[in-house]
């Protein structure tokens, strides 16, 4: 099975107050971070959302879908057969997490952005967005019938300063 990598890099940042895809921990930006992470589990890696990446599909502002959606359909073009999402701020990936997920449809239950989700779910997904209904990770999880998986310590998920801070200092990532 092919396997694209997508860090999902669309968001505002608004609880962190800037930019976190640039904001370092120990040295490397979270994109990086990201990007090393999805490159030891996958054939390629793309960022969405953003400038230098793929546009959210079908525009932006629809949140993670548009990122996954935009994942999906590329990943259908190129020839690829499964998507795994993280966030940008996605930090300490296990590197068994495609193992872990697979076979797709799955995501981590802790945080549904990261998730494994089959390349042919992209109808499915622009059928959601094509609604008024939840735009969701969770329910476009429930469409395609995707299971949760738990995960032994979650990845760390960074939405503050603050929590870059605790990260910084914690001492097994």
């Amino acid at each position: 099975m092919r396997t694209l990598g997508a860090i999902l890099a669309g968001g505002k940042s608004s609880r962190f107050g800037s930019d976190k895809a640039f904001a370092e921990l120990r040295g490397e930006t979270l994109i990086e971070h990201a990007r090393a992470a999805l490159a030891g589990l996958c054939d390629a890696v793309i960022i969405v959302g953003r400038e230098g990446g793929i546009p959210d599909w079908p525009a932006p502002g629809l949140g993670p879908l548009g990122g996954i959606a935009a994942a999906l359909n590329h990943a259908l073009a190129h020839g690829h057969d499964q998507v795994l999402t993280c966030g940008v701020d996605s930090v300490g990936l296990p590197a068994d997490l495609r193992a872990r997920l697979s076979p797709a449809p799955a995501y981590v239950a802790s945080q549904p952005v990261i998730g494994l989700w089959p390349a042919g779910s992209a109808t499915i997904l622009e059928k959601r967005l094509s609604t008024d209904g939840s735009h969701s990770i969770r329910a476009f999880a429930a469409d395609l019938a995707a299971r949760a998986v738990e995960l032994d310590g979650s990845p760390a998920n960074i939405n503050t300063r603050a929590d870059l801070a605790r990260l910084e200092q914690h001492h097994g990532l």
